[in-house]
């Protein structure tokens, strides 16, 4: 990569984080929600589910995954906005690509995520969450779950590019949300409906939501992490094409 491109996607990386930060109301929910959501689990919830184990301790990666589905719709927004307002026809004729402008939003909702991330982590340890991963376990779990926040940052910028008002880039994301509810994220695939279950354990949630639970409890994983690269890949490629293709024809003169 040239110092061009990534001086490029590092000043628009920083105005998302910009806008994002002044957005009150976004900034609260992302602080809020992964507080409210570990709460509503563990003590709402977690009394009736039986997983054999601390529900606290299984529950941990689906929230986490809840709260990156949750930014997907942020991430949309974002995109749907610089799209409506002609600030992607301005970076354009300063010779700014594509690339760049959504790199820039991608970026943001790293950098967002990983904020998310690691307040579920903070309160899950107040409520009792105890980790028993080693050193590597704890870099594979978090390259996993940077891969999957990575893929959904890119599927939601083309969702953003493919809705024709931010309002209905924020209903395209309805799918991503829906899904770690369809997994392995809060109950055990097998106390589901049986029309069910076949959907639930070959989704992209279930092979995340199983490599970091077993990664973070020091538990076997499997070929679940590989699978989870494997999706996260796939999705992030058919996302990349997909906005690269949307992005000319939404731009286009």
């Amino acid at each position: 990569m040239s110092s061009t491109a990534l001086t490029r996607w590092t000043v628009l990386g920083g105005r998302s984080l910009r806008l994002a930060r002044r957005n009150v109301e976004a900034m609260i929910m992302s602080i809020a929600l992964p507080v409210m959501l570990m709460v509503v689990f563990v003590y709402l919830f977690g009394g009736a589910i039986r997983t054999g184990t601390e529900y606290v301790t299984y529950v941990v990666p689906g929230v986490m995954l809840l709260c990156v589905s949750f930014g997907s719709a942020m991430t949309a927004v974002s995109v749907a906005n610089d799209l409506r307002g002609g600030i992607m026809d301005r970076l354009r004729s300063l010779d700014v690509g594509g690339a760049a402008v959504l790199s820039g939003h991608v970026a943001a909702s790293l950098v967002r995520n990983a904020v998310s991330s690691t307040l579920v982590l903070g309160v899950a340890f107040a409520l009792g969450f105890r980790p028993r991963a080693g050193a590597g376990q704890w870099l594979a779990a978090i390259g996993i779950l940077v891969l999957t926040i990575a893929a959904v940052s890119w599927l939601s910028a083309a969702l953003g590019l493919l809705a024709g008002s931010p309002e209905g880039a924020s209903g395209y994301t309805f799918g991503i949300t829906f899904l770690p509810y369809a997994s392995s994220a809060f109950v055990p695939i097998d106390t589901m409906p049986s029309w069910l279950r076949g959907f639930a354990g070959n989704q992209p949630v279930t092979p995340i939501t199983e490599s970091l639970r077993g990664l973070l409890l020091d538990q076997p994983v499997g070929d679940a992490p590989w699978r989870a690269a494997a999706w996260c890949a796939g999705l992030m490629l058919l996302a990349v094409v997909a906005a690269a293709v949307l992005f000319r024809r939404k731009t286009r003169t």
